[in-house]
């Protein structure tokens, strides 16, 4: 298995749309079991195609403690959706930035399973946003989506003053290997 480089904000391949997925077959597999070891590596909860710049509609999930539950939702769609719940939310694509987002309480989906299998579910808690937070990703859509623009505005700058300092750190370890 391989770890993939995860997209940060505001890489422009996070806007992309997925594109359903025509055959599982053993390359969804891999890109599938990949993708989940990714998401352990970097401690996430879940973690949809787009993240890892492939537009293909997958996404993998696992929310138990020991790493040992995971989910492959392949076309993942929702059907119907009740109520609504405030959540704190985090993305690995936004790194270390946490904030309140508002989401259905209670979710239908539908997805394929790595065998093809079409299976229909419904969650709620914290699988229900996952759920809704990963699909987002397939469309294009990040959580910072959902915030006010004077909170999106602060947070890229923010990212972008990190991504900064750290090419500069960056640049003055290599000029001290040289010397």
């Amino acid at each position: 298995m391989a770890i993939l480089e995860v997209l940060h904000y505001p890489d422009p391949g996070l806007r992309k749309k997925a594109v359903s997925v025509e055959t599982v077959d053993e390359s969804c597999r891999i890109l599938a079991k990949d993708m989940l070891q990714t998401m352990y590596e970097n401690n996430g909860i879940g973690l949809a195609s787009t993240q890892v710049n492939v537009q293909k509609r997958l996404v993998v999930i696992d929310l138990s403690e020991d790493k040992n539950e995971a989910i492959y939702l392949i076309n993942p769609e929702i059907l119907t959706s009740e109520g609504t719940g405030e959540s704190q939310e985090g993305c690995l694509s936004v790194p270390e930035y946490y904030d309140t987002v508002m989401r259905a309480e209670r979710i239908t989906y539908r997805y394929q399973d790595l065998e093809g299998k079409v299976i229909e579910s419904e969650a709620d808690g914290l699988l229900s946003v996952c759920i809704q937070h990963e699909i987002d990703h397939l469309d294009g859509k990040l959580f910072i989506d959902y915030l006010s623009p004077m909170k999106r505005r602060r947070l890229r700058k923010k990212l972008e003053k990190q991504e900064k300092q750290e090419k500069q750190e960056k640049q003055e370890k290599n000029q001290a290997k040289i010397l």
